[in-house]
């Protein structure tokens, strides 16, 4: 009898055996035959009877079949399934040179002793560019499935990762397992070829009211799809995903099909959206997002206790597009920017935390010189008035009563410095008591806060040095209030003396007054009360010649401040450039063969453009301004300083300015010019796509494109490496089918290794050639949409593969009719 009667398969907590043996041919090639679970021990003999052995009694002597017919006879038969044993050892396929054998496609897996990389020498490097399908002479239309499967004697031997390897499989069993080697690539791994990947996931949604209630999933990790007749949900769940997490839609269009969506299907009975995901920003914990229509988002942790991480905080990096939103992005340059700015490393992004806090800067900047200027016209609008007032003065002054009135000046004076003696002591009093507020609470130093720290004994003397020193502040401020209330009490009294001193002087001035002889019919009274008044402005004023001088001291500390920030933000972009550009090498490198990534700092001129338009400059329209989009050597600062310059400085700049423009833009107001000196110019973001499926590469830029190839553009973007989740609505709209087959269900294959994603679809390329670990079947009636748990699950599950054959290929009947006429 042949050896090894069994195989086995341990499957969560049981052992799952396909029974089976070992064989050879009459080219004395070893091979193992495996067959379904529920096979009987009477059925095994029956196939080793159809199996010409020249000796069943001896398990050494092979059939008389030879490996072709055994293939034939074991699969299309028998049913069963067969792989070549040791296929590198002496007996082992590979070391018989028989390359029409390897490459019979009934021939599905062949067993290696151990890793590939084990073969990597002089002897055996020939087998292992066999087992990689890159020898021509042994070239196979699918490639084979490479297991290790050692002999087993005893529980322990299981310890080896070389006596088994990992086959993916929905629902373990025999059936499965054979599917799994239709697609070895995604489904079949040796445990040498597995690393831990660590990224986030959602792995459960459950719907409860609307048009999808009762709709419960269980995602794969890996690539999941979607599917379903049109109407049945499927763009409905991904927009409820995406309103559970609080992510907006990039384009207009989205935005708006995505409220729509979301109010009809959750919004008529206020339905519940919840998920369960796991975080890779939060090293692996797991969260629950909840979110009822017309409520905010609630998050609870694994202990099912309330977070204040929002989903942005544990999925940071996870991507949702709606129906025709990759087609949005196509075709705006800005949004552009903002998918490709998610691969920029932290150096660039603290550049872009730099740039914006120096933009805030120059802002405030910018508003404090606007008041200081405004505060010097109103200061100089009074100062203007000093010559004619004091000049008013002299005509009072021939009238001779200067000598009789010179008292009026100088009672003014001292109303003028009893005023100030009483503001400036209340604001002593004011900055004083703000001291009260900023005494540090300790209770961050509480015991309960420290007790179980380990230098407690230090804390506890720290918290009593504070407390000393609060304690010392406060009697300082009790003092204080004490001393103010007593100066205050002698300020009053003082103040009191010299206003009844002033109210004195003023009644004398009232006799005074009347005695001063009648002039141009005005009486001594009348003429007195103008001298005062008079007086009293000039007083008023006098002082304010000095605020000019601090005015423009300050404006020329601004200025400064100003020129310090913008040379500043000069460098901050100039890095952030430079950084962008070093991070595009990157990302070419990753790309190559697929996308060509370009940056041109600073390039888009449109926003200065815009900001000029809105200034609404007499006779200067949009065409007027086109000299700004072809400038060389333009920026915005140097238009401010032409601008500042005069209109001779800027048609003298060799930037093509009319004199009429010329003069409009040197009437902006300092506030418009400290403005365009802020504005931000984009980095201008050339994509180019390689349209050549094979042969020589044809890279053409992204507005050359038909809108399937810009599709493809920036869909090749998305599927780059990320920890956090892709979830796309269709993503085959609008795309080449071939670039489907040839280039994203590649990338798929790869990338789901590593990051999840989920996809509505009606395309089979993606959930079939992908081959998804988790395929969803949508139908609706009645209103309703339903998924139930037997036609969710990969490929492998029977319901699920019936239900994708009718929705993805017209079903069986469709599908053949199809092949016969391609003639495959």
């Amino acid at each position: 009898m042949p050896k090894n009667p069994v195989k086995c398969f341990l499957v969560n907590s049981y052992i799952l055996v396909f029974p089976g043996f070992e064989i050879a041919s009459s080219e004395k090639i070893h091979f193992v035959c495996l067959y379904p679970e529920e096979t009987t021990i009477a059925e095994l003999h029956r196939y080793l009877g159809n199996l010409d052995l020249l000796d069943p009694k001896d398990g050494i002597r092979p059939s008389r079949l030879s490996a072709e017919q055994l293939l034939k006879k074991v699969v299309e038969d028998q049913h069963g399934f067969i792989f070549a044993a040791h296929c590198t050892d002496d007996s082992g396929l590979l070391s018989r040179k028989s390359n029409h054998v390897w490459q019979d496609p009934l021939l599905r897996a062949a067993q290696i002793p151990g890793d590939l990389d084990d073969l990597k020498n002089d002897e055996g490097n020939s087998y292992r560019q066999i087992l990689l399908n890159n020898n021509p002479d042994y070239k196979r239309d699918l490639p084979i499935g490479i297991i290790n499967a050692k002999d087993v004697a005893v529980p322990g031997d299981l310890a080896n990762p070389k006596a088994s390897c990992l086959v993916k499989m929905t629902k373990p069993c025999f059936e499965s397992f054979r599917l799994a080697f239709q697609d070895p690539e995604s489904r079949v791994r040796l445990n040498s070829e597995v690393s831990e990947k660590y990224y986030s996931r959602i792995e459960k949604l459950n719907i409860t009211g609307g048009y999808l209630d009762g709709v419960k999933i269980d995602f794969s990790e890996h690539l999941n799809s979607v599917i379903g007749g049109r109407g049945t949900g499927k763009s409905t769940l991904l927009e409820c995903i995406r309103y559970a997490l609080g992510l907006t839609p990039i384009g207009e269009n989205a935005k708006k099909q995505h409220g729509e969506i979301v109010k009809e299907n959750l919004g008529k009975s206020k339905a519940r959206v919840e998920l369960v995901l796991r975080s890779s920003q939060m090293n692996g914990k797991s969260f629950t997002v909840a979110r009822r229509y017309g409520e905010s988002i609630s998050v609870k942790d694994e202990d099912g206790a309330l977070s204040s991480f929002s989903p942005a905080d544990l999925l940071p990096g996870l991507e949702i597009y709606g129906q025709n939103e990759i087609y949005e992005i196509a075709q705006d340059s800005s949004n552009q920017r903002r998918l490709l700015s998610r691969f920029l490393g932290d150096d660039q992004q603290e550049e872009e935390i730099k740039i914006r806090q120096a933009l805030i800067e120059l802002g405030t900047n910018r508003q404090a010189l606007i008041d200081n200027q405004e505060e010097v016209a109103e200061i100089e609008v009074e100062v203007a008035l000093l010559p004619k007032l004091e000049e008013q003065l002299e005509q009072f002054k021939k009238l001779g009563i200067e000598e009789k009135l010179k008292i009026v000046p100088l009672l003014e004076s001292e109303k003028s410095l009893l005023s100030t003696a009483q503001e400036e002591t209340d604001g002593l009093n004011e900055a004083v008591m703000s001291v009260e507020g900023c005494i540090p609470s300790l209770d961050f130093l509480a015991d309960e806060e420290i007790e179980k720290l380990p230098h407690v004994a230090t804390l506890q003397s720290i918290r009593e040095v504070m407390s000393d020193l609060n304690a010392e502040v406060n009697a300082l401020i009790k003092k204080w209030g004490e001393k103010f209330t007593i100066a205050t009490s002698r300020l009053e009294e003082l103040i009191r003396t010299v206003e009844e001193g002033i109210d004195r002087e003023e009644a004398e001035l009232e006799k005074t007054f009347k005695e001063l002889p009648v002039c141009e019919g005005k009486t001594g009274k009348q003429i007195g009360g103008e001298y005062q008044d008079l007086t009293k402005k000039i007083e008023r004023i006098r002082p304010k010649k000095t605020l000019i001088s601090q005015a423009q001291k300050t404006e020329r500390k601004l200025l400064k401040e100003r020129n310090v920030i913008l040379s500043d933000l000069s460098k901050s972009r100039a890095e952030r450039s430079a950084q962008f550009e070093r991070s595009l090498k990157k990302l070419n490198r990753k790309l190559a063969g697929k996308l060509k990534l370009l940056v041109i700092p600073e390039a888009d001129r449109t926003p200065v453009v815009d900001f000029l338009l809105k200034c609404q400059l007499e006779g200067v329209a949009e065409g007027r301004l086109a000299w700004i989009k072809t400038a060389e050597d333009f920026s915005p600062v140097m238009l401010a300083e032409f601008i500042r310059a005069g209109s001779d400085v800027l048609r003298d700049a060799n930037w093509g300015v009319t004199p009429t423009v010329a003069d409009a833009v040197t009437r902006l107001t300092p506030g418009q010019i400290y403005k365009l000196e802020e504005i931000e110019l984009p980095d201008v973001i050339s994509i180019e796509l390689n349209t050549a499926h094979e042969g020589q590469e044809n890279f053409r830029p992204l507005d050359k494109l038909s809108t399937g190839q810009q599709c493809t553009a920036i869909l090749h973007l998305l599927l780059l490496q990320n920890l956090d989740p892709l979830i796309m609505d269709q993503p085959e709209d609008n795309l080449d089918n071939a670039f489907i087959a040839d280039r994203i269900v590649d990338e798929l294959r790869s990338a789901k290794i590593s990051r999840q994603f989920i996809f509505a679809t009606h395309n089979a390329n993606i959930p079939v050639f992908g081959d998804a670990e988790w395929i969803g079947v949508f139908d609706a009636s009645d209103g309703k949409a339903y998924m139930p748990a037997e036609v969710q699950g990969a490929i492998d599950v029977p319901h699920v593969r019936d239900k994708s054959a009718v929705i993805l290929e017209g079903g069986k009947t469709a599908f053949n009719l199809r092949k016969s006429k391609y003639g495959f």
